[in-house]
């Protein structure tokens, strides 16, 4: 059998070698010459797999490691008979560590403290919605709207109009369909709040790029953290020179969060064959650099919740790399936005530390706790 796959999809060969030759390409690059006889398709979010792509082929099976499915046509695979699987919640947690350095971040500059803030989170799938379980669990204020959600479950959701006006931190995680194509307009933005925050770590048209930087440059008190652009690659430099962080698609980039998802299509996959599974993740998984850390209980709590996130994970590294890389021509950029992506640096998750307490503190328990550390 053959297996086409991304290139930048890990641990390949230990969860599919034994199945079939696999063939890499970058993910940008799959077209019909480069699927030829292959049975099997494993993607990332970069690649459209669709009629055009598929239609005569051999392809049997579209796995793609990641959330999102934005970039398949699911209505055609239906259609083909195409078996397809994807990777819900599997970088998740990263989102949530990225979420909480931008706002590590932002609070730093601006002297805000966060657990004074209002936070809105649009968007309550397996992103949002394990965002808003930290926030909460953090004790800070959050609104959530999800109108899917809210109508297939009732409960304490609200309108994206009362995120506008009542929040002035707003996180922004929802899939990209018609109904979220620039649900962040001309008109939304200037609905913000002064001094309002904005993350966008979902997809780059949930924000109309365009609009957004007309707003900033305007004068408007708002301050953003874009992970994802409109145009991706080629992210408008203009746009992100007036970010307060400035990233190239890695919100979700944490090794756990990419081996996750090539885990999960294997498990998919010999679920759809019928084949016992011979690989488990946490064999493969390497030792965290950190393990663990101590905290005393005299430890302030704002200092402790940026000391245990930026241990493992701080933004603004990979805000740095991104802004060196816009500089040249379009061809340029596309090709630095491509090149971070692959190779993007070593990065674990928060939930992954322990924490070491020392004495009796139970507001630092609770910290710990809230972030998904192990307490010891």
């Amino acid at each position: 059998m053959q297996i086409v796959a991304d290139e930048n999809i890990p641990l390949l060969d230990e969860f599919f070698s034994t199945f079939g030759a696999i063939r890499r390409h970058p993910g940008r690059a799959i077209d019909r010459a480069a699927l030829g006889d292959a049975e099997v398709l494993l993607v990332r979010s970069v690649t459209r797999v669709d009629r055009a792509l598929l239609e005569g082929s051999q392809v049997r099976f579209v796995g793609t490691c990641t959330i999102g499915t934005d970039h398949l046509d699911l209505d055609y695979f239906a259609e083909a008979g195409i078996a397809w699987s994807s990777a819900p919640g599997c970088n998740a947690r990263g989102v949530v560590d990225y979420v909480l350095g931008c706002l590590l971040a932002l609070a730093e500059r601006s002297g805000a403290r966060l657990a004074e803030r209002r936070y809105g989170v649009v968007g309550a799938g397996q992103v949002g919605g394990r965002l808003v379980e930290v926030m909460r669990g953090l004790g800070w204020n959050v609104r959530v709207c999800d109108p899917p959600r809210q109508a297939a479950e009732g409960g304490d959701f609200v309108d994206l109009q009362t995120i506008l006006r009542e929040c002035d931190v707003i996180s922004l995680h929802t899939p990209l369909d018609a109904g979220t194509r620039h649900l962040l307009g001309a008109e939304q933005l200037r609905a913000l709040q002064p001094g309002a925050w904005l993350i966008n770590a979902s997809r780059g048209a949930v924000v109309d790029n365009a609009a957004l930087k007309a707003h900033l440059q305007s004068g408007a008190d708002l301050e953003v953290a874009l992970d994802v652009w409109e145009g991706e690659p080629l992210a408008d430099p203009e746009l992100a020179a007036l970010c307060r962080i400035a990233t190239p698609h890695i919100a979700g980039y944490s090794l756990d969060g990419k081996l996750r998802g090539t885990a999960q299509i294997y498990r998919a996959y010999c679920e759809r064959m019928g084949l016992e599974e011979a690989v488990q993740l946490d064999d493969l998984l390497p030792p965290a650099w950190l393990g663990e850390l101590t905290l005393h209980e005299d430890a302030d709590i704002d200092w402790a919740l940026a000391t245990l996130c930026r241990a493992v994970y701080d933004p603004r590294r990979d805000d740095a790399d991104f802004r060196r890389n816009l500089v040249g021509d379009a061809a340029r950029r596309k090709a630095a936005f491509d090149a971070l992506r692959k190779h993007y640096p070593y990065r674990r998750e928060i939930d992954g530390l322990r924490v070491q307490l020392v004495g009796e503190a139970p507001h630092l328990a609770a910290l710990a706790a809230a972030l998904g550390c192990g307490i010891s």
